[in-house]
């Protein structure tokens, strides 16, 4: 399912699963978000250093499997995420605030 990533003194294999809810649990992800969603998640893995295993939508969560290396913790990776993810989002899919009310996902 997943390679180790190599660095000079050592080699890792830290998975996460991690589920995102939009606000509300309000119906979001249509085809046109899931696209979005994708594309910024394959920006942030080449930027960060993180591997997108897997990214599974449903109409009000989306799903991640992710690989990271160990210089990010949990939180600094869930923060990374959801931060790009929804700004760009929100840029690129305007109806998607409108949706959330006060724009925040």
């Amino acid at each position: 399912m997943s390679e180790y990533i190599h660095k000079t003194h050592n080699g890792t294999v830290l998975l996460y699963h991690l589920v995102f809810p939009a606000k509300y649990r309000r119906a979001v992800f249509d085809d046109r978000v899931d696209e979005v969603l994708k594309e910024v998640c394959l920006e942030i893995s080449e930027r960060y250093q993180l591997k997108f295993l897997e990214i599974v939508t449903d109409k009000d969560h989306v799903h991640f499997v992710v690989q990271s290396v160990p210089t990010y913790s949990v939180t600094r990776m869930v923060s990374i995420l959801k931060s790009i993810t929804a700004r760009e989002i929100f840029r690129r899919c305007p109806h998607v605030k409108k949706t959330l009310w006060g724009g925040e996902f």
